[in-house]
């Protein structure tokens, strides 16, 4: 009875935490394939997943987001909400924005995860214009 009950809570909390996206993420530069940043993703109040940048893995060029055209225009990379707005749907997030600090561009995002990592696509016109993986961060 209690290996029962062990392997129904066990596979309880697997069928809960699998599609969560909470917690952080190793980026991966696109020209040199190193890992270039840690972002977290956090839901917030209204229900709705949001990503910072927590850490810096490489020297950016510039400290600052200078090329934003929004209200992050000139802050700080360190703490830079760079995912915001996504949905939960089944085992995909969607319906947020992902900005690119180095060039200050904003894309439509969807994001699904897949094991250990997660798939970030930046979407123009409905369509998958850059996929990045992820990895978690332990």
């Amino acid at each position: 009875m209690t290996k029962l009950f062990l392997t129904f809570a066990l596979s309880f909390i697997s069928v809960l935490s699998f599609a969560q996206i909470e917690g952080k993420w190793k980026t991966i530069d696109d020209e040199t394939g190193k890992p270039k940043s840690i972002v977290e993703i956090s839901k917030d109040s209204k229900g709705k997943y949001n990503g910072k940048i927590v850490q810096l893995l490489i020297k950016p060029e510039n400290a600052n987001c200078v090329k934003c055209k929004d209200d992050r225009k000139n802050k700080p990379l360190i703490g830079l909400e760079i995912i915001r707005g996504l949905s939960k749907d089944g085992n995909e997030f969607s319906g947020g924005t992902i900005t690119n600090p180095k060039d200050g561009k904003s894309y439509k995002t969807e994001i699904v995860k897949e094991g250990n990592d997660l798939k970030v696509k930046a979407i123009i016109l409905g369509i998958a214009v850059k996929t990045q993986t992820w990895h978690k961060v332990n």
